[in-house]
């Protein structure tokens, strides 16, 4: 009943949006030709019969549209899929939709054609889509305060892995998970949800009615029940969901690859080991580093006047860091410190005596860091990615710190999520590490757009530098 609810659901989801992506088209040429031709040069066109005009090509679009996103999984039943993710794939999906009809048009010369009402469709039709699925959230949530609209769930396991997920669901309550109870060897004093027996009290607890999934959590030295729990599972056709007891060591994202029989799961990929990812941030990059560089020049070269007036040397301070797959580069940023004045190793302080005075001015507005728009540019470094560091502290804290190395994986940041939750300069490496390796597994575009506007407006570009 639960799976046939699901169906019936996405359905009239998919029928809800084909109607909203006819308006849209509808209301975008009736705006078009019914008010703003008033506005257009040489005075107004002519009015648009909407129906002879424009139905059948909004009415073919809107079916389209919807069996791409059934393609691209828009309309799954998952709970796990939030506003955000469905809501990009409609923003990239209506986007090139959008595209494709406009160059249809324009190949065979579709009457009233008109680039506005292309733009206007676009507005409307994302809009619409995006504006029922915030409703549709809004009133589940509404749903749950008054204790409705839950997916109830029997938890299978009472140790650690059990554990990490009742945690995540306190932690993320919106998804509308409720755990009614658990089995487990033994009660467990931390576990909210009720106890209601050993493991071979299963199969008398899903003949209770309401148990809409069964959460398999078991610790490793447990994994001997898992069949078993998937027979009983299998036989009173619950859906089962498995915590491995490695979750640990999983990405947020893990892949698997099938061959033959086994199942292979790539524990070490990250979303930049898809080409269009690394495409779309190093273009990203690209853009941004010339944006930056032409935007701050002229800070540039009164910085570097000021650094050459301030003490003799050097402008540029050039120092080896440990970049892309553990290749060093050479980073640049301006001198702020007197020539032979420190050693290679050490992390600077507000108060070094090292610095120069105009070093400390331009330090406490991150302006040393400009010059880092070029190791940007040349392909070194990113403009949002974990910050370098030094050879000798490579070769230190990987030994010390599990996982380090995984920073590796992508290419350094002038900023970065640790940095932006606080950890910079002389904190906690272990937790930077594991901020860091979040947002190595978890990256897209539009993070690291947040992670650069709260560099920018939520506080100073990152100063943790090893400096000479």
């Amino acid at each position: 009943m639960l799976e046939k609810n699901q169906r019936i659901r996405a359905m009239i989801d998919s029928l809800a949006d084909m109607a909203l992506l006819f308006l849209a088209y509808v209301l975008a040429n009736y705006l078009r030709f019914n008010y703003l031709r008033y506005y257009q040069p040489g005075g107004a066109g002519p009015a648009l019969d909407i129906a002879r005009d424009t139905i059948y090509v909004g009415a073919l679009y809107a079916v389209v549209m919807v069996l791409v996103f059934w393609l691209l999984h828009l309309y799954d039943a998952s709970r796990l899929r939030g506003l955000w993710q469905r809501s990009r794939i409609i923003l990239v999906g209506n986007a090139l939709g959008i595209l494709v009809l406009e160059a249809l048009l324009y190949q065979f010369r579709i009457v009233n054609f008109s680039r506005l009402v292309v733009v206007l469709f676009y507005l409307f039709g994302t809009g619409f889509l995006i504006f029922k699925r915030m409703l549709r959230r809004w009133y589940d949530r509404w749903r749950h305060r008054r204790g409705e609209g839950f997916r109830h769930i029997l938890l299978v396991g009472g140790g650690k892995v059990a554990g990490q997920y009742l945690k995540a669901l306190e932690q993320n309550p919106y998804y509308g998970f409720r755990v009614d109870g658990y089995l487990a060897s033994r009660p467990n004093p931390d576990f909210a949800p009720a106890y209601l027996g050993r493991y071979d009290k299963l199969d008398v607890v899903l003949d209770t009615p309401g148990i809409d999934e069964v959460v398999v959590a078991l610790d490793a030295d447990e994994t001997g029940r898992i069949s078993r729990t998937i027979a009983a599972c299998d036989k009173q056709g619950v859906r089962i969901t498995m915590v491995p007891f490695y979750n640990d060591y999983l990405p947020a994202r893990p892949t698997i690859d099938t061959l033959g029989s086994c199942k292979l799961i790539n524990v070490r990929q990250t979303p930049f080991d898809n080409i269009f990812n690394a495409f779309v941030k190093r273009l990203f990059d690209i853009l941004g580093s010339l944006a930056l560089i032409l935007v701050s020049s002229p800070i540039m070269a009164a910085v570097a006047i000021g650094v050459k007036l301030s003490s003799p040397g050097p402008v540029i301070f050039r120092q080896q860091r440990v970049g892309l797959n553990k290749k060093t580069f050479m980073m640049y940023k301006f001198r702020s410190m007197r020539v032979n004045a420190g050693e290679q190793t050490g992390w600077s302080t507000d108060t070094d005596p090292r610095k120069t005075r105009f070093g400390s001015l331009i330090r406490k507005f991150s302006l040393d860091e400009l010059p880092q728009f070029f190791n940007v540019l040349k392909g070194d470094m990113s403009l949002v990615g974990p910050r370098p560091e030094v050879p000798f502290h490579v070769e230190h804290f990987k030994e010390e710190i599990p996982r380090y190395l995984v920073r590796q994986q992508v290419r350094p940041g002038l900023t970065g999520w640790a940095q932006i939750n606080g950890l910079r300069g002389d904190t906690d490496i272990a937790e930077r590490i594991r901020y860091d390796i979040w947002y190595i597994e978890n990256w897209t575009l539009a993070l690291d757009i947040k992670i650069l506007f709260r560099t920018v407006f939520g506080g100073k570009m990152i100063n943790d530098e090893k400096l000479n």
